[in-house]
Formats: C-alpha cells, sequence, structure tokens
C-alpha cells in the first residue's frame, strides 16, 4: 500500500508527524487513587457499554457492511500467513509437511517446567511427550481427512492433559495449553498419537493436539456443508448453552461462545419433540455428534428462545462493538482459553466474530496482519506513540508484546481500553508501583497502564490494528 493510501485509510499516521508528544490530562484524585474501584482512573458508571456509547456521536453508523467484512475476510484468508486454508488443502497430505507442522508446535521444552504440586518436570516426562509425537509413523503421503469438533475443546502443544508452568506456585497459566475450539468447527485431521488417544488437527486460526473424542470425521463434503448451512443463529451473548437432556448427552448443556454460527432447523414441526421435549418454546439447531465409531452425524439440540443469540451477524458499528466487549466484563482471564473462558487475543476476536469479522488467533499474528489497517511503532518513536494514541478510536486494537486491548472510548481527554488481562499495574498517588491482579475482563484507562516502574504500556505499544475502510 502507497503512503497516500495509507493516510487516507488509517488517519492517525497523517497527522504523527504534525503532533508532539504532549501529556494526557491528569486525573482526578479520587480516580488517581483508584479510589471508586481499587482500579486507577475508573469509576463503577464507566464499567457499563452505556456509558460510552452515549458518548459517541454516530455509535449506530454502520462501519463495513457485509460485503466490506467478506471482502477483508478474504483479504486475511489470502494473505496472511498465521492462516490455513484447510478447505483448499490437497487431496492427499504430503508428510513432510504433517511433520513440520508438529514440529513447529511441539518442540522439546527449552525452560524448566513445573507440575502443579511445583515439582520440576522430569526428562523422562518430556521424553515420554516427544515419544507420543509418533513421528517416525508419519507416511510419505496419507488421504486428507476432515472432521468437525463436536464439544468445546482443548487444543495442547502435546498430546497430555497434563498441566505444567513456568514457575512454583504461578499455576494460573497452563505453557501447554494453545487455545480451544468450539462446536461446528471445521479441521483436518493430520496425524494420531502413540497412545491412540489425540489427532492432530489443523484448522483455519490454529493447528495443535486435541483429543479424538472431541472430533467426529467426516467426509469434506459433509464438513463444509455443515459450516455453509442456512439459515442460521449467530452467538451473540458471551456464552450460550444448550438445554440440558438425557436423551442425547451429546447435545446437552453445550458451551457455545460468541460468534458461532449454528444451523437453524427452522421447519422443525411444532407438533415434533427433540430429545424429549417439546421444540415450541426453543430455537432447533443442529449440531455435530460423534459415533461410537468416531464418525460424524448430526443431530437436532434446542436452545432457549431466552438464549442471546441473532439471526445473522450483528452491524459493524461502534455501539455493537461496546455492547458485545462488555459482555465480558468480569469473566476471568484464562490463557489460552483455560478454565471455559477466553485470553486477549480470543476476547477481541470473539467480539469481532460476533459482526462477522475474522482475526488472527493470537496477538503476535493479529498485530502485524496484512489484511488490517496497522500502524507499526521501532522502538523508541514515544512522539509517534503519544500522538497515536490521542487519535484512537472505539474499536481500535492496541498491541504490547503479548497482549491487546480494544479502545472504548474517551473520557475527559483521557482514552480508554476493554481487555482481556492477567496483569495490569499502575503507579499510587506516591509513585509507587502497584500490581493490580485484574485477572479477567476489565476496563482502564491506557497512559497510566505500567509493564514496570519505568515504562507504560504507551512506552511498549509495537502496533495498532484498526478495522475499518
Amino acid at each position: 500500500m502507497n503512503s497516500a493510501s495509507r493516510r487516507s485509510r488509517f488517519p492517525l499516521a497523517a497527522a504523527l508527524l504534525a503532533l508532539c508528544a504532549v501529556a494526557f490530562a491528569p486525573l482526578p484524585p479520587a480516580h488517581a487513587a483508584g479510589a471508586a474501584t481499587g482500579v486507577v482512573g475508573v469509576d463503577t458508571a464507566q464499567l457499563d457499554a452505556d456509558y460510552w456509547i452515549a458518548r459517541l456521536p454516530q455509535a449506530n453508523k454502520v462501519v463495513l457492511d457485509r460485503g466490506a467484512i467478506a471482502a477483508q475476510n478474504r483479504k486475511l484468508q489470502q494473505s496472511d500467513p498465521s492462516l490455513y486454508n484447510i478447505d483448499a488443502l490437497p487431496t492427499t497430505l504430503d508428510g513432510k509437511q504433517v511433520g513440520g507442522w508438529i514440529r513447529k508446535l511441539s518442540a522439546r521444552p527449552s525452560r524448566t517446567l513445573y507440575d502443579t504440586a511445583g515439582k520440576e518436570i522430569a526428562r523422562k516426562t518430556v521424553d515420554d511427550w516427544l515419544d507420543r509425537l509418533n513421528l517416525q509413523a508419519i507416511p510419505e503421503s496419507q488421504p486428507t481427512r476432515y472432521g468437525l469438533i463436536v464439544h468445546r475443546a482443548d487444543l495442547r502443544t502435546f498430546p497430555t492433559t497434563q498441566r505444567v508452568f513456568s514457575a512454583r506456585g504461578d499455576t494460573d497459566i497452563d505453557r501447554f495449553q494453545e487455545t480451544a475450539f468450539f462446536p461446528g468447527t471445521p479441521v483436518a485431521i493430520a496425524h494420531e498419537s502413540r497412545d491412540g488417544k489425540w489427532w492432530f488437527v489443523v484448522g483455519t486460526f490454529y493447528a495443535a493436539w486435541v483429543e479424538k473424542q472431541a472430533v467426529a470425521e467426516g467426509s469434506k463434503t459433509q464438513v463444509f456443508s455443515y459450516v455453509r448451512k442456512v439459515p442460521y443463529l449467530v452467538v451473540t451473548g458471551a456464552t450460550v448453552r444448550t438445554t440440558y437432556t438425557p436423551n442425547l448427552p451429546q447435545v446437552s448443556d453445550l458451551q457455545l461462545d460468541m460468534g458461532i454460527r449454528l444451523p437453524l432447523l427452522k421447519e422443525w414441526p411444532g407438533n415434533q419433540s427433540v430429545n424429549g421435549q417439546a421444540a415450541y418454546a426453543s430455537y432447533v439447531i443442529e449440531l455435530p455428534v460423534r459415533n461410537d465409531d468416531g464418525s460424524l452425524r448430526f443431530a437436532p439440540a434446542l436452545l432457549p428462545r431466552t438464549a442471546d443469540v441473532s439471526p445473522d451477524y450483528l452491524p459493524l458499528t461502534q455501539a455493537n462493538l461496546l455492547r458485545q466487549s462488555f459482555k465480558f466484563l468480569g469473566e476471568r482471564y484464562g490463557w489460552g482459553n483455560d478454565y471455559g473462558t477466553r485470553d486477549c487475543s480470543s476476547f477481541v476476536s470473539e467480539v469481532y466474530r460476533s459482526l462477522g469479522v475474522q482475526l488472527p488467533r493470537n496477538t503476535s499474528d493479529q498485530g502485524v496482519s496484512p489484511a488490517l489497517n496497522r500502524l507499526a511503532f521501532k522502538p523508541g518513536e514515544r512522539g509517534k506513540r503519544t500522538a497515536a494514541v490521542k487519535q484512537l478510536q472505539v474499536g481500535d486494537l492496541v498491541y504490547i508484546p503479548g497482549h491487546v486491548m480494544m479502545v472504548i472510548g474517551n473520557d475527559n481527554g483521557m482514552p480508554y481500553v476493554i481487555h482481556d488481562t492477567n496483569g495490569g499495574a499502575w503507579l499510587d498517588t506516591a509513585g509507587k508501583l502497584v500490581r493490580g491482579d485484574l485477572n479477567g475482563v476489565s476496563v482502564t484507562p491506557l497512559p497510566p497502564m505500567r509493564a514496570s516502574l519505568k515504562q507504560t504500556y504507551v512506552d511498549r505499544m509495537t502496533n495498532i490494528q484498526r478495522i475499518r475502510p
């Protein structure tokens, strides 16, 4: 993209060289001390999406229409190297490619790891994990196989459920937890672990190990016809759950996360029950089910009509971005979607996914994606960073190493963000560093947040991404 095009598509860049680093407006004394909430700069009134929506002159203006979003998603698939186009895989997988996928993820850990009791992981245990990869059994070529995820499933670095940690006593972040896939996610099945309990799968946004029981294998036609079915519902709540039923446990009380698309059986006869329950008070949706032999079939399930769902993706407006992000407020942080929740990059991905916009899974890929309107920062450039922060708009994504935040607005000259974070620090009125232990989806002002006593989040900004025309 040439410089003139970048100026027209990302107004931040046009103004940066003309602006100098200017101090942000000071916080009121009570806010500076975090008296109202315990968090610097945050009052309880700011913990409501409507507070921020009311401050916007055109909160309901469509930012990108359906056609523009579809074009951007195509650009993401075509230009972003972090994604896999599994629909376009050849009918035969090359063994070297499969081995490369696995070795890239499942390399011998370079750091010392600890178990939940704080005991150092023995080398023999690591050797066992590596042996489970079963790399020598990868054939030179194999037919490309497909499946659908049947319930929310953890994706792992190695084919093991053992939790491992970087330090004794720090058992919140499991270093083998990669991400989670959701019901209806299509995957290519690339390899099986030595014990036969795990598959290495490749999805559009991630490739990792998943327990076989989470995947139902079907033909390519079955798999991709399912994800394109119409009509459909989109989950617009933080999570919804299917109705409990003992008649078919595979579709009972399933967690469905924001942005999931669900085929709707709109013509289901009103006098025909579903799994032993009358259907008239619910939506009848179709879900993938794993047969005893691992094969794929589809079954109806009930979703209460009170569930937070929509007949289509929500319009991409600033108001909807705020409403959707605040639905997660207070949810506990879950590294790699652990604990049935999500982390910072998954949080922003799911908010945008409910509006039809696709993003790469991890912050390292999101922040540099060529499919978005990126503003990058080099080391130093404090004036450029400060000027950029002053030009932030609602929905902009701000990246620092290992973390992403979504801009929610400006209050008295101070930009604010919502983010899913396991940390958070700022200075108290005496200039001492306060560790916030936010550990969840939180609202904070951006400029006071600190990575250390000497370095603010603004100092550490690497990229800003803007989803705009």
